[in-house]
């Protein structure tokens, strides 16, 4: 990627959203319908004026208006070679060399809106969601809380991408609000269950993909053409009710525990800008079996931090720091285990890595790790501590790829905790 590239639009150095990033993401001006655009600065280019121009008759998009529609699954359905035209189109229209939009102010009304203005929504019509647990650190701390350090990781963990099935209605855009969720809860002491709001609301540090093409019923998605399926990459809080989780995991895993809420960031970083970030993968012990083994597999260098504001607070606080190279299982990995077995996946359906915790106290990802079960309470700058989260507090995620004199960055997603309904 060129370092050196220059939009003719003023864009300040530390933005997430240079020329060198273009996400994409729907969003809803105060009069008008939903429809497809690209983040530049703190602008938004809308891509329905540009289509209905004329600027996306190329083979490639098949002779459909894509970027007029609610949501992106049309355009992810359509492949990478129509997600790398699209991403040079644009780059070419805002590069400080093409008078195309730069000398046309009237042009300018009609396809700038100030991201200040308008509605987000979410990028795609989910319609199914997966959750990895994909860090080794994250894994290896709640397995030493629940069963000691020598049995902390399954026997399986190391040899595929464990994950669950989550909720795809419940996952909102960043920030919307979330209620505390109600469920049955087994104090230590009791020997009977009891309903109630939990009292042990947690957040997870993580990051999604979202799929484009996808696969037909029982055709699996090698390894080596699984980034073909990978439109892009958000940010997003796998909201989770602890004291729920522990009483109702066994034997199935999370179900009510997890599925009341899970936040997204609108802006969907597309692999293609995430290409000068990329990192080799670190080596595997043991060495995984062959369909989960990728000549060239690869992580990306993603600078992650979670901040935390509560009512009382001016100024949030920073309490995690990690990156996406603490992953174990990369994204290739996550989405060949996905379709091994014949599944199915469609444009529009989400994965996400799992909490993504490093080695270090500061990059734990959730508060479960980052207060080993509420024994050890966070202290906040304001004199506050924390086990978990309360009524009132603001959590926001952010992240970005440091560059030379930019950055690709993913923007935010924030949610705030609202008392029981």
């Amino acid at each position: 990627m060129d370092s050196h590239l220059r939009s003719f639009l003023d864009v300040p150095r530390d933005s997430h959203f240079p020329i060198q990033n273009l996400p994409f993401g729907v969003f809803q001006p105060k009069q008008g319908k939903p429809r497809i655009g690209v983040a530049i600065g703190d602008l938004i280019i809308d891509l329905s004026v540009l289509e209905e121009l004329g600027h996306f008759r190329s083979p490639e998009f098949q002779d459909q208006h894509v970027f007029s529609e609610d949501s992106l699954n049309a355009f992810l359905a359509l492949g990478r070679p129509a997600w790398r035209k699209a991403r040079e189109i644009v780059q070419h229209l805002l590069s400080a060399e093409t008078p195309t939009l730069r000398d046309d102010a009237k042009l300018h009304a009609r396809i700038f809106h100030a991201q200040k203005d308008v509605l987000m929504k979410l990028p795609a019509r989910i319609g199914n969601y997966t959750d990895f647990y994909s860090s080794y650190h994250h894994a290896h701390n709640v397995g030493t809380m629940l069963r000691g350090p020598e049995n902390a990781l399954m026997p399986n963990w190391k040899w595929l991408p464990v994950a669950y099935h989550g909720r795809a209605s419940s996952v909102v855009i960043s920030g919307t609000d979330v209620h505390r969720p109600q469920g049955q809860i087994k104090p230590p002491d009791a020997s009977v269950p009891v309903f109630g709001p939990t009292k042990s609301l947690d957040y997870e540090l993580e990051m999604a993909f979202l799929i484009g093409p996808g696969n037909s019923l029982g055709e699996p998605i090698p390894i080596e053409r699984a980034m073909d399926h990978i439109f892009g990459f958000v940010l997003m809080n796998d909201w989770s009710a602890r004291d729920i989780q522990a009483w109702e995991y066994q034997p199935l895993g999370p179900f009510l525990a997890k599925n009341f809420c899970t936040s997204i960031s609108p802006w969907v970083v597309t692999a293609e800008a995430l290409e000068s970030f990329r990192k080799p993968l670190p080596q595997q012990e043991p060495e995984p079996l062959p369909y989960l083994r990728g000549k060239n597999d690869l992580t990306f260098d993603i600078h992650l931090e979670a901040h935390l504001q509560t009512s009382s607070m001016d100024s949030p606080a920073v309490i995690t720091r990690t990156n996406f190279q603490n992953l174990y299982w990369s994204v290739a990995q996550q989405l060949a285990h996905h379709t091994v077995n014949g599944c199915n996946l469609q444009p529009g359906d989400l994965l996400a890595s799992g909490t993504i915790s490093g080695p270090t106290e500061e990059s734990r990802g959730c508060m479960l790790e980052l207060t080993w079960r509420g024994a050890n309470p966070l202290k906040l700058p304001n004199g506050e501590t924390r086990k978990w989260l309360e009524d009132g507090d603001k959590l926001t995620i952010t992240g970005w790829c440091e560059g030379d004199r930019y950055r690709v960055g993913f923007g935010e997603v924030r949610g705030r905790v609202l008392p029981v309904v």
